[in-house]
């Protein structure tokens, strides 16, 4: 008897992608976007750390349907005949079948499963009609699977790390930060809202100006103070002469 779906062309096929994961529910980044072909499960990007000894394939989206690379996928399975498309310069292949609701009319390449219109020389418009097919036909996949051990994401994956929401939003980006000339004051009894009595407040004009306004201010900044230090002296505009 032939070899009908291996367990990872079958989780491929009826996993859902591009849903919250539901061990990662707070997190951001959670949509499964990624196939664990040992465990043939889908993943998101949290879930990365626990199975990285395995065989992981990314999932992803061209025009709502879900896409493989095509050099990705074709380590493990024959691509062959299957139309392939770009995206931001990489081919990919669609996973699922694509039927059409109305019947092309005109000469040219129909897909072997669901009639879609192709183009010259594919005869597959997607990975589950080739598997279909050659299942039909041949009722044996075994000579179109590729051995393949090792199956790692692509480097510019992007791939969260664990630490805290503070210590993605402490840092601000485009500014400038000034060391003040003295340390803090503060004194043996005072509390410490009091310690920081004194502190050096950044102001950061527009990025075209690139000047910066470091003062000492109270706990508490006035709306008067920032205006004056925000504020900028108008000059004369520069005019191109008469011809």
């Amino acid at each position: 008897m032939g070899i009908h779906k291996p367990a990872w062309l079958e989780a491929l096929y009826v996993q859902k992608f591009f849903v919250p994961c539901s061990i990662h529910e707070s997190a951001k980044k959670n949509e499964k976007n990624i196939c664990c072909l040992d465990c043939c499960t889908s993943i998101c990007p949290h879930c990365v750390m626990s199975h990285r000894f395995h065989r992981l394939l990314q999932v992803r989206r061209y025009v709502y349907h879900d896409v493989v690379r095509l050099e990705d996928l074709e380590k493990l399975i024959d691509c062959s005949n299957v139309q392939a498309y770009t995206i931001n310069a990489a081919k990919v292949v669609f996973i699922k079948k694509r039927p059409q609701n109305r019947q092309f009319k005109g000469s040219g390449n129909f897909c072997t499963s669901c009639d879609r219109c192709l183009q010259e020389p594919f005869i597959h418009c997607s990975l589950g009609c080739k598997v279909d097919f050659v299942l039909k036909h041949y009722k044996d996949l075994s000579p179109f699977l590729r051995a393949c051990k090792v199956l790692q994401l692509s480097p510019d994956f992007f791939i969260p790390q664990d630490y805290g929401d503070d210590e993605m939003t402490n840092e601000t980006p485009h500014s400038t930060i000034v060391d003040c000339d003295e340390p803090l004051s503060s004194s043996s009894g005072s509390s410490g809202s009091e310690n920081m009595s004194f502190m050096c407040t950044e102001f950061v004009r527009k990025k075209r100006s690139g000047l910066y306004v470091c003062g000492r201010s109270a706990t508490k900044i006035t709306d008067e103070d920032m205006a004056t230090s925000m504020s900028r002296r108008k000059r004369v505009p520069h005019r191109s002469p008469l011809c």
